[in-house]
């Protein structure tokens, strides 16, 4: 259990430890070869606090640092996807150290928002990815062809890819076609969302996709030659049948690993490090 009282007295006395702590955070190559496994952790600050059956479940900010720097501890985890309000908890936790950090960047189409498809850039920025000594962005991308807010997304979507590269850190790109009711998670929907998104920027030299697992992998992967990671999307009542189509994905050409957020941090038994564990042995060394 974390010194909560500690990290609360630090935040409000000494809030330079941050800056300071992102400056000696032990830093490690991105990839060596076996496929990563990143956890996620940005959905709070689009509003999306639920969990299955439970509406708030991330609403304890306490509660989900504890996940997390459990779920960070376990062999074979190899970083972190959050907002900069997650990232500088986690650092002054100590938490880390020779991982991965990779800060999310356009958080402003809270769920449910008459403006959701107008993904504002609210969260980090590339400059202060450079000077935290973060790894990447991330930013999501959904078009949608019926909404006027997408146009604005896309080319700050590019921006940020431009940006990101000439600094030599990674943009990962999140790409889903969508609409109001909903993404369309259709091989074909898949596919022409990840056309659109590999192509934003002035280069794809540093562009890496995070996409979901659907229907049909084998031809979806066939729609690019950038390194991809998997969204592991909540299992629901199946996790079984989940992990197996994870299995079968991972074994894909151009799989670099897993993204995982919820479904590992709140897992329908509670147990974050067992999930984490189940999730890591499925990773490889790609042939």
């Amino acid at each position: 259990m974390a010194d909560y009282a500690e990290l609360r007295e630090i935040r409000a006395r000494h809030p330079e430890r941050i800056a300071q702590a992102a400056a000696t955070r032990r830093r490690r190559p991105l990839y060596g070869g076996r496929q990563l496994m990143i956890v996620a952790a940005d959905h709070p600050a689009r509003g999306a606090l639920g969990v299955g059956g439970r509406p708030l479940a991330m609403g304890s900010r306490v509660e989900l640092l504890d996940r997390l720097t459990t779920a960070l501890a376990r062999p074979g985890v190899d970083g972190l996807l959050a907002t900069p309000d997650i990232v500088e908890d986690l650092l002054l936790l100590g938490a880390l150290h020779d991982k991965l950090v990779i800060g999310s960047m356009n958080r402003g189409g809270l769920q449910g928002a008459i403006f959701e498809f107008d993904d504002r850039f609210t969260a980090y920025d590339t400059d202060t990815i450079v000077g935290m000594r973060l790894d990447g962005g991330k930013m999501l991308c959904r078009i949608a062809v019926d909404e006027p807010g997408t146009v604005a997304t896309l080319q700050a979507c590019a921006r940020a890819v431009s940006d990101l590269a000439a600094h030599d850190r990674v943009a990962m790109v999140e790409p889903f076609w969508s609409a109001r009711s909903g993404h369309d998670l259709s091989p074909e929907g898949v596919i022409k969302a990840i056309n659109v998104s590999q192509a934003l920027g002035s280069t794809s030299a540093r562009t890496w996709l995070k996409i979901p697992v659907v229907e049909d992998m084998e031809r979806v992967m066939q729609a690019t030659t950038l390194p991809t990671l998997l969204l592991g999307g909540d299992p629901g009542d199946t996790p079984d049948l989940a992990y197996a189509a994870w299995r079968r994905a991972l074994k894909l050409p151009g799989v670099r690993g897993l993204v995982v957020g919820r479904a590992l941090l709140y897992p329908a038994d509670d147990d974050v490090a067992g999930a984490v564990d189940t999730a890591v042995s499925m990773l490889s060394v790609p042939g």
